[in-house]
């Protein structure tokens, strides 16, 4: 199937040149672009049409999960037809293994997996290996080693209806893929055999599946309901692909432990050459315990630390990545590129110091060095085309890049903040003038301070002046964090304040004036990039107008008020040449979360209230967990995982009060 976009939008304003820059670029067969856009000039639609233009599978990186799932609904909402997957990491929660020698104190691995995201990654490697038409978007975790996809692909099972096999050899397929059998609890990545029927639920989909058998014949295949069971259609055939992505091919089996084995005879007798009893000791029992766990089940925890004997990898030779899975005709879109491509370059120096404890001191074989992300190096040696993007790139993109391709002029018409700089002396009081007419006229004001005891502070200080006001920081957490942007825009307060305001969720169109305090410390939250970045918040409202205060021109400082004045005359004048009004954006405010979830534990409280009082109704139990699941299903399908964490809980809760089923399951 072709990329087709579903849009009733057409490109506007730099838009339409940009595309076709960049298209000619990659069909140059240019290595490296950068798309320099401003906030709100339309780069996910531009690149959206790129795609369309050059019909190449893509996979787009971004800094971080939440802006991955910004873009993730983003395209999915352009591209309904086409195959836009979620590749972010799985965890809830995770604390690394890790030793610490000054204590003396090891720290286990502890870790909640997000069973719907490891189904989203999952599917993302499926749709890679059986379509073409594939938009992954990722957070920057993708070069982290996974899995083989030469040998994913060859543990597939395909079974049809009409096909002769024995219901053994049915459940063995289901086993060699590793899917596990679970007569009871009918979960992602299990299957159940009830007579000639069996019913299993690939790792990676989001419908399960129902074989019907007449002897050793498939008499029909049913995609089905996970939930309440009812078939939705019919289908010819089912693939299945194995539902981890850490396997051991049996041509491999005997090898990969006799690696291990090897490497772990070496390692004890480096280790009793040096004096480490100790530490030869631990290394031995833990590595021979998950031999054994690895020859009976194939699998162990943290099997993941084996990788390179797994896949057949020699010393220091690069982990297999998401990034393995596209065909060699891919293109990459690095989001925010100015903050992404850091983080690919500081991923493996942070790996490899907290893994050198762990083999240091007897937790892990050498070989656990191998189980790491990508390196700069790496990354760049499997790339083939590759599109930077961002407002304000870095200097390495810039200067690789083939070519530039600006994009200046909003589709809204909307142009860059007015921006002036007054003195330090007074800024406070001369900020509290300012917001005045601004909050009467129904707006919002944004300030940045340079440290969170600041920033609590001047939150104070607004609200004894009678200003509403809150702050805003990185020991906020996500939940609480939405709820304050939300209440901002529902008029409860009139300012945010906070220290580094340039992160995700923080567009908001009411924000008419912001005051950067102390803009003349030079450093991390005052250079060229983060004063542009910040400037930019209050683009999306006609009346943007931007405050430095500031003693002294810095070299940053000049740059940004430049180069803010050069695009805003070039908006001005594209609006005057075209006729355009511009007008503030409107955005949608987006539902309470913490609501969601308090309605969630209101209903949840008064049902199993009920239930307290029905001990012997099973049947109710099992209608509730019913229902249950279908709304963690939902709001897991709607990205919103906090609320769906809740819910898989408190369905372990109640399966474990009332059915007496382990609570771990």
């Amino acid at each position: 199937m072709k990329f087709e976009i579903k849009s009733d939008h057409k490109p506007k304003g730099d838009q339409p040149e940009a595309i076709k820059k960049l298209v000619e670029g990659l069909q140059r067969g240019d290595r490296f672009q950068t798309l320099l856009g401003i906030t709100g000039s339309g780069k996910t639609f531009t690149i959206a049409n790129v795609i369309e233009a050059v019909q190449k599978p893509t996979l787009i990186m971004s800094p971080n999960k939440t802006l991955a799932a910004q873009l993730y609904n983003e395209f999915k909402e352009l591209f309904p037809e086409n195959a836009v997957e979620y590749y972010v990491s799985y965890y809830n929660y995770f604390q690394p293994e890790a030793y610490l020698p000054t204590t003396d104190r090891y720290i286990e691995k502890d870790l909640d997996i997000n069973m719907e995201i490891e189904r989203m990654r999952l599917s993302a490697c499926y749709s890679l290996l059986t379509r073409n038409d594939v938009i992954v978007v990722a957070s920057v975790s993708c070069i982290y080693g996974i899995g083989n996809p030469d040998e994913w692909k060859q543990f597939q099972f395909m079974i049809q209806v009409g096909q002769q096999i024995s219901r053994d050899a049915l459940i063995k397929g289901f086993i060699k893929t590793l899917h596990e059998r679970d007569d009871i609890d009918f979960q992602r990545g299990k299957f159940r055999v009830r007579g000639d029927i069996i019913d299993i639920y690939p790792a990676y989909m989001e419908r399960a599946y129902r074989i019907e058998m007449f002897g050793d014949e498939i008499e029909s295949i049913h995609e089905i309901h996970p939930v309440t069971l009812d078939k939705i259609r019919k289908v010819d055939k089912l693939v299945l692909f194995p539902a981890k992505h850490f396997i051991i091919p049996d041509y491999r089996f005997d090898d990969a432990l006799q690696g291990i084995e090897g490497e772990l005879d070496d390692r004890l007798a480096e280790l009793k050459a040096q004096g480490k009893m100790l530490e030869a000791h631990r290394l031995e029992q833990r590595t021979k315990y998950d031999l054994e766990m690895i020859r009976e089940l194939g699998y162990c925890t943290g099997i993941e630390n084996y990788s390179r004997f797994l896949d057949g990898r020699k010393p220091g030779q690069p982990p297999r990545t998401l990034i393995d899975y596209f065909s060699d005709n891919f293109l990459i879109v690095v989001d925010e590129c100015h903050i992404s491509l850091p983080q690919i370059h500081g991923m493996l120096e942070g790996d490899k110091s907290r893994k050198k404890n762990l083999v240091d001191y007897g937790f892990r074989l050498p070989s656990a060095y191998d189980n790491r992300p990508l390196t700069f190096d790496e990354w760049k040696a499997k790339i083939k085309q590759v599109i930077f993007m961002s407002a304000t790139p870095g200097d390495w993109e810039m200067k690789e890049s083939s070519q530039v391709v600006e994009m200046i002029i909003r589709p809204t018409g909307l142009v860059d903040p007015y921006v002036e700089v007054r003195p330090t002396a007074g800024q406070i009081d001369n900020l509290v003038k300012e917001m005045g007419p601004v909050i009467k006229h129904g707006e919002k004001v944004m300030v940045t301070t340079l440290t969170k005891h600041m920033a609590e502070n001047l939150s104070q200080y607004f609200k004894e002046i009678n200003v509403r006001a809150e702050y805003l920081h990185d020991e906020i957490n996500t939940i609480e964090r939405a709820e304050i942007i939300r209440n901002l825009r529902l008029d409860k307060f009139d300012v945010i304040v906070g220290i580094n305001l340039l992160r995700e969720g923080l567009d908001i169109p009411e924000v008419s004036l912001i005051g950067i305090l102390d803009a003349d410390k030079e450093g991390f939250l005052r250079d060229t990039r983060s004063l542009i970045q910040t400037i930019g918040r209050a683009s999306r409202n006609v009346n943007g107008h931007v405050i430095l205060y500031a003693d002294t021109m810095t070299r940053s400082m000049k740059s940004a008020i430049d180069i803010t004045n050069k695009r805003r005359a070039m908006q001005i004048e594209y609006n005057q040449k075209h006729g355009i009004t511009p007008t503030t954006i409107t955005k949608a405010i987006p539902g309470s979360m913490s609501e969601e979830m308090a309605k969630q534990q209101k209903d949840i409280a008064n049902i199993e209230e009920q239930l307290k009082q029905k001990m012997d109704s099973e049947v109710e139990v099992i209608e509730l967990i019913k229902t249950l699941e279908l709304q963690m299903i939902e709001f897991a399908n709607q990205l919103k995982f906090e609320q769906a964490a809740y819910l898989r809980d408190k369905i372990r809760d109640l399966k474990a009060t009332y059915l007496k089923q382990d609570k771990k399951k």
